[in-house]
């Protein structure tokens, strides 16, 4: 799995219990798809449990039925998951902000919903697809009230959007700011 793509699959697990094991965790979350990776971090001296986790999913749509599924209880513990976040990247700005909506704009007339929907939907769970009258699009996102770990953003800034309907210049409206790229 490229690391992007996995990036988008893997879940961090806060709040276990110190008796969670990661063939519990495992069990646990495999009943939302294939688990490509389950690991309990441990102190090293001691290998008691620090109380987290991470799962990883073989798709992006299992992580999303994962956490659609919330609350989630594991050795008689609410549990907490949420997109992991890459050490390098937790500290940069926007690591930790939730995205709502996702404007696009420059698109052909003949642009149709399910070209919007083909493309992004592989980023997170798209509620509806807006095509204005003077061509902008509004992507309203609605990614589980999970924080975005970046991975929306790196793979906006990281790819060259195609689409087969025009150069787009995209912004991610957060909560108190709007990031704006261009492809």
């Amino acid at each position: 799995m490229e690391r992007e793509k996995e990036q988008f699959c893997k879940l961090f697990i806060g709040d276990l219990s110190f008796e969670t094991t990661e063939e519990s965790l495992r069990n646990y979350y495999e009943q939302w798809g294939k688990l490509t990776d389950c690991v309990v971090m441990r102190d090293p001296a001691s290998k008691r449990s620090r109380g987290f986790g991470f799962v990883t999913f073989s798709s992006m749509a299992e992580v999303d039925a994962a956490m659609a599924a919330r609350p989630h209880s594991i050795d008689g513990k609410v549990v907490e998951p949420k997109h992991a976040v890459a050490r390098e990247e937790s500290g940069k700005p926007g690591t930790h902000v939730t995205v709502k909506k996702l404007f696009a704009g420059g698109i052909k007339e003949d642009t149709e919903e399910h070209h919007f929907r083909d493309y992004f939907e592989e980023y997170g769970k798209i509620d509806t697809i807006k095509i204005i009258t003077d061509q902008k699009v509004t992507l309203e996102e609605d990614l589980m009230d999970m924080e975005v770990d970046l991975a929306l953003e790196m793979a906006i800034m990281g790819m060259e959007a195609d689409l087969e309907v025009a150069i787009l210049e995209v912004a991610l409206v957060m909560e108190e700011e709007t990031l704006h790229f261009m492809f």
